[in-house]
């Protein structure tokens, strides 16, 4: 089993830049990022697979750039050139094997406890 604990998040204006970060208490995790609008169903924002393959969702290909301290067993996710549609509670997620299907939130087992991201117009 693994703790995941999230950082960072907010509220911006649009076209800024925001910062988050996943710390989880064991290693060798494929980890992923997550969100989820009111009445919209989860979807996945960016991983990084058992494989080491990073994936991005289309939506947030080109503004959005995760990274995997290894050392730190930390995920970070820095969002760029921030969309009101971007609004969304982000979550953080790990399990210990995941393959291609890595933006599939039903690939994951484990969840951090997910922070408010909110971009304004």
């Amino acid at each position: 089993q693994v703790q995941l604990v999230e950082s960072g998040g907010g509220s911006v204006q649009a076209g800024e830049s925001l910062r988050r970060s996943c710390a989880a208490s064991r290693s060798n995790y494929a980890m992923a990022w997550f969100r989820q609008a009111p009445g919209k169903e989860r979807e996945g924002v960016a991983a990084v697979n058992s494989w080491g393959t990073t994936y991005y969702a289309d939506y947030v290909q080109g503004r959005f750039t995760t990274s995997k301290d290894h050392a730190k067993i930390t995920l970070y996710l820095q969002m760029n050139s921030l969309k009101p549609e971007d609004t969304a509670m982000y979550y953080c997620a790990a399990d210990v094997w995941v393959g291609s299907t890595a933006l599939s939130p039903s690939e994951y087992a484990y969840w951090g406890q997910g922070t408010q991201v909110t971009v304004s117009s």
